[in-house]
């Protein structure tokens, strides 16, 4: 085996189980956020969540698959740090990226129904008030 497939191979062993903990950890604790954006609709905000991580899934790993044979012949045990370093911190950039998207989104929406909410009646109408008579001047 020569250094350029054990550079892939560390790349896949860490890039792969990375995009999972970070999926894993982003539905967990995004599922609080989502149900606070989406109010009483409890069935819709974890419908999200899952709809979410499946995307983050598709995503990350369609990028680290497409990016694993980005860079040139791995020679030494230098290159193969030196390679994977490059290739780590870019997957790391990407799950940021999409990270703060998504976060901008929902915090979006999130403003969005707070703003609606302020422009809403307080209290509904109750029922219907007819005009006051106008007063016969004397």
């Amino acid at each position: 085996m020569d250094w350029t497939v054990a550079t892939y191979l560390a790349y896949l062993l860490i890039a792969i189980p990375l995009t999972v903990w970070v999926a894993t950890t982003l539905s967990r604790h995004g599922g609080v956020f989502l149900e606070e954006v989406f109010g009483e609709h409890e069935d819709v905000a974890e419908a999200v969540n899952r709809l979410l991580v499946v995307g983050f899934y598709l995503l990350n790993l369609g990028f680290v698959s497409l990016y694993l044979r980005n860079g040139g012949e791995v020679a030494d045990l230098r290159g193969l740090v030196e390679q994977l370093s490059v290739k780590i911190g870019v997957v790391t950039l990407v799950l940021g990226v999409l990270h703060f998207l998504n976060v901008w989104v929902f915090s979006s929406m999130r403003r969005r129904q707070r703003i609606d909410a302020y422009r809403a009646a307080p209290v509904a109408p109750q029922s219907y008030v007819p005009p006051m008579p106008a007063f016969p001047a004397s």
